[in-house]
């Protein structure tokens, strides 16, 4: 058979597929919303502020629905594929701090806002687009918000994380699990393990308010709590050498010297760790410090607000607080 000929086969194998599409999805078009993804400078974490850039675009959708059962939770988790007549381009195009996200109907009636991940298998003989990801879990709903007038105005964590985010003088700081797409070293990634956070003092203290802070919400009255607790804090570092590891530790303790914002409970040392490439037959200047320290969560909370004051010039010309 001539090259010809497989062309002509092609074309008619993609009109019959194009035509079977249309039957299936009733001339369905999906618009997707444009989010920019923020960064409170607060303690680091992700929302995903919606835009007013749109796409619309027809195609199929398949959706499945898996129902999953845990100790803090049961949703039904909707896997769904989009199945499009042509490339949607604006997906490659994105930059990292940018996502389109597609609010569609699902099984019972309710709206699921769904955001893709990965693209194909693709044919080309076939020329359709296939489109796979999750909607958005109920518990991580809070972090897709309509306007940056939603974002959080205080702390999120109560751990000691702020403290060690906002020491940035030999390299950018992240939030485990929140690390920028793609960042080059140097950084570091901040891990606290959840587990190993705990009280040192029996019970918090309290600074008492005559008035409520949040009206119509029950409780007591206060403006601000103390309570001296104790974090297990991994640092991950990228790029750093013998000497800047070093130099970075020795920061680090200075800091906790000067301040007395944070304690040093162990003893601490960087070590060096393997992460490996085939490809490259290489390993990364990757070393990890690990240690227990002791802080005021009271003392985080500071350090959170004069990291909002800093970022104050960013807020008015951007909108938004970006990291």
């Amino acid at each position: 058979m001539s090259i010809a000929n497989e062309a002509v086969d092609h074309t008619g194998l993609q009109t019959a597929l194009k035509t079977g599409i249309e039957n299936l999805s009733r001339d369905q078009a999906i618009t997707f919303t444009k989010y920019t993804r923020t960064v409170l400078p607060l303690d680091g974490y992700v929302f995903w502020v919606a835009g007013t850039d749109t796409i619309t675009t027809k195609g199929s959708l398949h959706v499945g629905v898996e129902r999953h059962q845990d100790q803090d939770q049961t949703i039904g988790v909707n896997s769904v594929i989009f199945t499009a007549e042509s490339q949607v381009t604006e997906f490659n195009d994105i930059q990292p701090g940018t996502m389109w996200i597609a609010s569609i109907p699902a099984p019972g009636g309710q709206a699921i806002e769904v955001a893709f991940s990965r693209r194909g298998p693709f044919y080309q003989a076939a020329n359709l687009f296939h489109y796979a990801g999750f909607a958005v879990y109920p518990p991580l709903k809070s972090q897709i918000v309509a306007s940056a007038a939603d974002l959080p105005t205080d702390p999120i964590v109560n751990n000691s994380l702020p403290v060690w985010l906002a020491l940035t003088q030999y390299a950018p700081v992240f939030p485990s699990f929140l690390v920028d797409e793609n960042i080059v070293p140097p950084y570091v990634s901040v891990h606290i393990e959840p587990d190993l956070t705990k009280p040192i003092q029996s019970f918090m203290k309290y600074n008492w308010s005559t008035t409520d802070p949040e009206p119509g919400k029950p409780g007591f009255y206060y403006e601000s709590t103390d309570q001296l607790a104790q974090d297990h804090v991994v640092l991950t570092l990228y790029g750093f050498t013998n000497q800047t590891s070093l130099q970075y530790l020795s920061y680090l303790l200075q800091y906790s010297l000067s301040s007395d914002a944070v304690g040093f409970m162990t003893p601490v040392v960087p070590k060096d760790d393997k992460r490996t490439q085939t490809e490259i037959a290489a390993i990364a200047m990757k070393k990890t410090i690990e240690f227990d320290c002791s802080y005021y969560q009271s003392t985080t909370a500071v350090i959170a607000e004069r990291m909002i004051e800093s970022a104050t010039m960013a807020i008015q010309t951007s909108g938004v607080i970006n990291g």
